[in-house]
């Protein structure tokens, strides 16, 4: 019997010991740790001069009316100053500091604070808005302490973290927190990889940094969800796809990404089993751009990209991110699935941002939608970067903004003009056809009523219920 209970001794030890080596200790305290980093996270401010159009009367004067010239100055563009802020950090001590393009983006003037007493002016060295990133020179001679990045890689679900940043203009402030989730992707950029934290982070803290416990930056604080602030789901840039576009801004003041030249769509289940694909799996081709990389190497619309480059491509959304990172013009391997067999394909890379398929995109986005929605008898147009930086909303709001409402519409006398359509019928708004659908599958229901959500004129969030007729 005693011999028993040694052995049940020395068991519940060994269980132990294993419990504590896949464990850290709670941290004390993160005083030490903050005091150490707080001098190289930065304050930013930008003022933008924005310039509007707009005649403010209801009406308009004939041509030839003596009372145009007396009010023609109400119809002159208009020029108004836009603040921001926003957070960055320093990563070297000649005054280089990073933060996101959406905080410095069109900015006539940038200001950096740094241990909150000592303020430069800064420029502009590279931007980068399909991953949210910028670089800044700050135009001073003065040596600083700058951070470093650590390996994002390494960082895993349930690790300590601390944020550093300029929430609401407060100026240096630290929370803490754990790594929620890796890999996440929201839809607000081409390139999403995000770490999720519940480490919170309100509007200010965009372009600040995430740090582990050893003091390194392992993520770019870039966008929260809620919408009136920190419900602690916040979302960072991994330091490592991170460096890779900091160092071609600092070098050539401009992002080199990898280019394959196809459109690509998830592998489904029914098309895994009609391929005879073991389970869903890579990235389909749904069609080659002429002239590309891939075309050259002989892909095809149809065939299953397996391995890019010796990296395994699970799911679709991690292609792109992959190419992007790779050295323009380098010769890879492609492993295809094409008539129910692996093959190679050897293609060299080009460029994305020099493509015909990146310059047609980027037209397309400087296109501003408008169209009507014909059964609430409004004219709307999608909600854009610019529309969230002069209104301070948070940065992943989709919508559309109201350009004009019918006299006969059902949201005459309950919705202005300028406000902002962000969810119906509890639905986020992401396009106009959004809003098209959901209203008609409310004309077609019973109860004809729509609920909208909307930010006013104020900017203030209501929801607003509208019968429909």
């Amino acid at each position: 019997m005693k011999k028993f209970k040694i052995i049940f001794i020395i068991i519940i030890l060994s269980l132990n010991s294993v419990t504590q080596s896949y464990s850290k200790p709670v941290p004390e305290s993160f005083a030490d740790l903050a005091e150490k980093l707080m001098p190289s996270v930065v304050n930013i401010s930008t003022s933008t001069t924005v310039v509007t159009k707009s005649n403010p009367l209801p009406f308009q004067f004939p041509p030839g009316s003596p009372f145009g010239d007396m009010f023609k100055e109400f119809g002159d563009p208009q020029e108004r100053q836009s603040a921001a802020l926003g957070s960055g950090f320093i990563i070297d001590e000649k005054g280089i500091v990073i933060t996101n393009n959406h905080v410095i983006q069109d900015a006539d003037d940038i200001i950096v604070r740094v241990n909150g007493d000592q303020e430069f002016k800064a420029k502009v060295l590279g931007a980068d808005p399909l991953m949210d990133i910028a670089v800044l020179q700050l135009e001073t001679s003065k040596k600083f302490i700058p951070v470093a990045f650590g390996d994002s890689d390494k960082a895993r679900i349930g690790d300590w973290v601390i944020a550093i940043g300029n929430p609401f203009g407060l100026g240096g402030t630290v929370t803490a927190g754990i790594i929620s989730a890796r890999n996440r992707s929201i839809g607000l950029s081409r390139y999403e990889d995000f770490i999720q934290t519940d480490a919170s982070i309100n509007s200010g803290n965009s372009g600040g940094p995430l740090f582990d416990m050893e003091g390194n930056v392992i993520g770019i604080n870039t966008a929260i969800l809620g919408r009136n602030g920190s419900i602690g789901i916040g979302f960072s840039i991994p330091s490592n796809s991170a460096q890779i576009i900091i160092n071609q801004l600092i070098e050539f003041g401009e992002t080199k990404r990898g280019w394959l030249g196809v459109r690509i769509q998830d592998v489904t289940k029914e098309i895994a089993e009609v391929e005879k694909l073991d389970k869903p799996r890579g990235a389909l081709v749904a069609s080659v751009a002429e002239k590309s990389p891939s075309e050259k190497a002989g892909i095809k619309a149809g065939d299953i990209i397996l391995e890019f480059n010796g990296e395994i491509i699970n799911q679709m959304k991690e292609l792109p991110a992959i190419v992007a990172r790779t050295q323009v013009g380098k010769n890879v391997e492609v492993k295809i699935w094409r008539d129910k067999k692996e093959i190679i394909k050897n293609v060299i890379l080009g460029r994305l941002e020099t493509s015909e398929d990146f310059k047609v995109s980027e037209k397309q986005k400087e296109i501003d939608t408008t169209d009507q929605i014909e059964d609430l008898k409004i004219t709307v147009r999608s909600l854009n970067k610019e529309d969230i930086k002069n209104r301070k909303l948070p940065n992943q709001t989709t919508g559309l903004v109201i350009t004009s409402i019918q006299n006969k519409s059902p949201l005459a006398g309950s919705i202005e003009v300028n406000s902002i359509i962000v969810e119906a019928q509890k639905e986020r708004i992401k396009s106009i056809d959004d809003l098209k659908q959901i209203t008609k599958q409310v004309l077609n229901s019973n109860q004809k009523t729509i609920l909208l959500a909307i930010y006013n004129n104020q900017n203030q969030r209501r929801y607003i219920g509208i019968k429909l007729d």
